[in-house]
C-alpha cells in the first residue's frame, strides 16, 4: 500500500438526537430521560471525521437531502477539513438517529436512513474519479449494493479495502473476497462466520473461518476487553483496552475504524495502528455524544 494519507470513506451521515437516561425502556415503557443533544452523526461521517481529527487527508462521499440537515452537515463537514466534492443531494429528507445512553454508558440506537437508503452503484460509478486515495474506508448504513460497487471500484484502482461491517447483516461472497481487512464486532463476526463468538479464542475461530473466504486481515473488537488482531498465515494478537471510566460508547467503534485507517496510511503496521486506535477510542468513550466525542490527534499523541 502507498503510505500517502488519502482516505476515502463512503458512508451516511446522520444527524443524531441523544437522551441520557437512567435505565433502558422495556417494550411498552415510558421512563423519563435526563439531557438531551443534538449532533452530527453516522457511522460512515463519525468515520471520516475521525480520520481527519487524527491527521489524513479525508474525502467523504454520502447522499444528503435538500433540508436544514443537510445543509447543516456539509458545512460541518467543510469546518472538519474534509473534501465534500463527492457529497451528493436528493430530495429525500437527511437521515436521523434517536440514540438512548443508560447511566451505565450503553447505548441504543433507532436510525432513520432517509437519503443515505437512495445512495446507488450509480452514483458510485459517477465518482470515480474520487477513487484515487490509498485506503476506501465503508460501512453498512448504506444500501449493501451500493457498498460493494464502491469496493469493486476501489479495487480496480489499487485500493486497500477496509470494511467495518456494521449494522450487523448477511453480506455477499464477493464483498467479503474484496476485502483487505475487516473490522467487525463480537455480534458482526459471530453472524458473519456463523459461529458463537464469546471470547478470544472463539472470536479467533470465526475470524480465521472468514479469512478462508478471501479476507487477509481482520480486527475483532471485543469492548472493554480490547481487539484481537487476526493476520493470515500469523497467530492471533489481543491488543488490550485502555482501562478508563467511559460514559457514552457512542461512536467509539467509528473512531477505531478511522484511527486504523490513519494508521495504515502513515506506516504503521497493523498492530501499531490497532494500538493508536485503542488509545483514540479510549478518549471517545470519555465524552458524551458521536462527533463531539471524536478526538484530535494531539490528544492521542499526549496518552501514548
Amino acid at each position: 500500500m502507498s503510505h500517502n494519507k488519502n482516505i476515502l470513506v463512503i458512508g451516511s451521515s446522520n444527524t443524531d438526537m441523544t437522551v441520557l437516561t437512567g435505565k433502558m425502556p422495556a417494550p411498552g415503557e415510558t421512563v423519563l430521560g435526563g439531557a438531551f443533544r443534538m449532533g452530527a452523526g453516522g457511522k460512515g461521517a463519525n468515520q471520516a471525521v475521525a480520520a481527519a481529527r487524527l491527521g489524513a487527508d479525508v474525502a467523504f462521499v454520502c447522499k444528503l437531502g435538500r433540508d436544514v440537515f443537510g445543509d447543516n452537515a456539509v458545512e460541518g463537514y467543510r469546518r472538519e477539513g474534509l473534501d465534500v466534492s463527492g457529497i451528493l443531494r436528493c430530495d429525500s429528507p437527511s437521515g436521523i438517529a434517536v440514540i438512548t445512553v443508560d447511566a451505565s454508558a450503553e447505548n441504543c440506537i433507532v436510525v432513520a436512513p432517509g437519503a443515505n437508503a437512495r445512495i446507488t452503484p450509480e452514483d458510485m460509478d459517477s465518482l470515480k474519479a474520487k477513487f484515487s486515495a490509498s485506503i476506501l474506508l465503508v460501512q453498512l448504513e448504506i444500501p449493501v449494493e451500493t457498498v460493494l460497487r464502491a469496493m469493486e471500484i476501489a479495487r480496480e484502482a489499487g485500493m486497500t479495502v477496509v470494511l467495518n461491517p456494521a449494522p450487523a447483516c448477511a453480506l455477499p461472497g464477493r464483498m467479503l473476497e474484496l476485502t483487505d481487512l475487516l473490522i467487525p464486532n463480537q455480534t458482526e463476526l459471530s453472524m458473519l462466520s456463523g459461529l458463537p463468538v464469546t471470547d478470544e479464542t472463539s472470536a479467533a475461530a470465526a475470524a480465521k473461518v472468514l479469512m478462508e473466504k478471501g479476507i487477509s486481515n481482520v480486527i475483532v473488537t471485543l469492548g472493554s476487553k480490547g481487539s484481537l488482531v487476526c493476520r493470515k498465515g500469523g497467530e492471533p494478537v489481543m491488543v488490550p483496552a485502555r482501562k478508563v471510566k467511559a460514559i457514552d460508547t457512542t461512536a467509539a467503534g467509528d473512531t477505531f475504524c478511522g484511527a486504523v485507517c490513519t494508521g495504515l496510511t502513515e506506516g504503521m503496521d497493523l498492530g501499531q495502528a490497532v494500538r493508536f486506535a485503542t488509545a483514540a477510542s479510549s478518549l471517545t468513550v470519555q465524552k458524551p455524544g458521536a462527533q463531539d466525542s471524536i478526538p484530535y490527534r494531539k490528544e492521542v499523541d499526549k496518552i501514548l
